[in-house]
């Protein structure tokens, strides 16, 4: 038994084009519900589930009556925006039978490489996720033409991971896991059931991809080294296998687990600490200093007596006590000038001073490592 799936609470679950879609002809809706069903079982069980889905293109060529995946980039964009139409109507007709909203969003890669658009998707997924809605998405190819001629799902679906700090990150695909050979050449090839994300052995052993999605087994392999940085661990399963979701939240040993070299607070404190600048500074009191190396809390306006440097929304600043010396470091929630106006206001005169209502916390929790 996996006991390290048994205690998570956020998974994404990243479901491929080769599944989606029959062969590329068309979306599986028989396939489509049985997920579907899964995914609301999961949420039953206090599992907060974030859907990435492919299939938009696929499903666009098939409704184009195209032959083939387009090789212009005009038409694949074109294949993409028809096909969103019928993968978002499907997955809401199939969650509104048990009474799941869904939701969705379109990301490129530079949506969440951009601090302050990262914040602001971290901010809607998390409280859809707390509204019991279930966000579906997928890559938005109708604009993003680099990730239409290099990127894949694997790689967002990762990238969703960090992004709302999950604890497990599951793709299904349409292999039982990471075979030690490519299972097309050698049928017989076993599969690795529990490795290291960070593997260097692991690329060698994956094959190439199909000519209905993007990725391979290769891109996988990858996506799970990047949601190890934050902690999550990934399962690479055949989304076949019947009842697979739920199977796996039991522990049952399907498909290849990679697990990350550290636990998830330390994973992701340093991914804040060590790959970030810091673009400004915010001087705290010695109640929001010991409230922040103690009690693992957000940190408040009210602790915050000055600030300096210029930042916008989403960008790193620094903690200083008021010796000046480092004791945090995150992703603040407003911009320089907002801040000179919120330095020691409680949270609740927030809207009066800026005119909006923004977020309660200058910097949330999520977004805050301490500096050792």
């Amino acid at each position: 038994m996996r006991k390290e799936l048994l205690k998570t609470r956020c998974w994404v679950v990243k479901i491929g084009s080769s599944l989606i879609t029959n062969n590329g002809l068309g979306l599986d809706k028989e396939a489509i519900a049985g997920w579907v069903q899964q995914l609301v079982s999961l949420q039953k069980q206090g599992i907060q589930v974030v859907l990435v889905s492919s299939g938009a293109v696929a499903e666009g060529v098939a409704r184009l009556g195209l032959k083939r995946r387009p090789k212009e980039i005009h038409l694949q964009q074109a294949a993409a925006a028809v096909g969103q139409m019928g993968l978002i109507q499907t997955y809401e007709s199939y969650f509104m039978q048990y009474g799941v909203h869904t939701a969705q969003i379109l990301l490129t890669h530079d949506d969440l490489s951009n601090r302050r658009r990262y914040l602001n998707a971290r901010s809607t997924l998390t409280t859809l996720v707390s509204m019991n809605v279930v966000p579906v998405i997928n890559e938005n190819d109708t604009v993003a033409t680099a990730e239409l001629c290099f990127g894949d799902n694997d790689t967002l679906g990762a990238l969703v991971a960090n992004l709302v700090n999950a604890d497990a990150l599951v793709i299904l695909t349409d292999q039982k896991g990471l075979h030690k050979s490519d299972p097309r050449k050698d049928p017989d090839s076993p599969v690795i059931a529990t490795a290291m994300a960070g593997d260097p052995t692991l690329e060698a052993m994956a094959g190439s991809s199909n000519n209905v999605g993007r990725g391979g087994m290769i891109t996988k392999v990858s996506a799970a080294k990047l949601a190890a940085r934050s902690g999550a661990c990934t399962i690479i399963a055949n989304g076949r296998e019947p009842q697979v979701l739920e199977r796996l939240a039991k522990g049952e040993e399907i498909g290849t687990l990679l697990l990350p070299e550290r636990q998830p607070v330390a994973a992701r404190k340093q991914w804040l600490a060590g790959q970030l600048k810091s673009k400004g500074r915010l001087e705290l009191d010695d109640g929001a200093v010991k409230v922040l190396q103690h009690s693992g809390r957000s940190l408040l306006p009210v602790g915050v007596i000055g600030a300096q440097g210029s930042f916008e929304r989403g960008d790193v600043v620094s903690c200083v006590d008021k010796a000046g010396k480092e004791i945090a470091r995150g992703l603040v929630n407003y911009d320089s000038k907002e801040m000179s106006l919120l330095l020691r206001c409680s949270s609740d005169k927030i809207e009066s001073l800026l005119g909006y209502a923004g977020e309660e916390e200058v910097i949330h929790r999520d977004n805050l490592v301490l500096i050792e």
